[in-house]
């Protein structure tokens, strides 16, 4: 009976291990590569890594290899269809020539979080991220 309830914890990525997987960060990044290993807290270990940037109808890739990603900067993580892989409708290009708009889009970003983080404490007595007590 045991074996019929769902893993809720990170066992549940035995099925996942040496298989390409894309995982999304806390900060947007987007991490194609290949689950060699995970720990109790989720922390992976991705082969082979390749971040992807995206701008308009193009991508561009950034190798990065061996990557090791701490558990708790993972928002999302999904097998890649192999089959499906290759037929997305986008063209890729030099990662130069996507960096900067990349770069800017994220600074963009960055100033609109922390404004927003800002309206938040003010109006609403939220405390930042980062802020105290939130250090390891």
């Amino acid at each position: 009976m045991d074996s019929l309830i769902p893993f809720t914890t990170s066992g549940s990525l035995m099925d996942c291990v040496d298989r390409k997987m894309l995982v999304v960060l806390r900060d947007g990044r987007k991490l194609h590569g290949v689950l060699r290993s995970y720990d109790q807290f989720a922390n992976l270990v991705l082969e082979d890594t390749i971040e992807r940037v995206y701008y308009g109808n193009v991508f561009a890739e950034n190798r990065h290899g061996l990557f090791l990603i701490r558990g708790e900067n993972v928002v999302l993580l999904g097998e890649i269809d192999l089959d499906q892989e290759d037929e997305i409708p986008l063209r890729q290009v030099d990662y130069t020539l996507v960096e900067p708009h990349h770069k800017r889009e994220v600074d963009t970003k960055k100033v609109r979080e922390e404004v927003k983080a800002q309206a938040l404490f003010e109006q609403k007595g939220f405390c930042k991220e980062g802020g105290e007590g939130d250090g390891y």
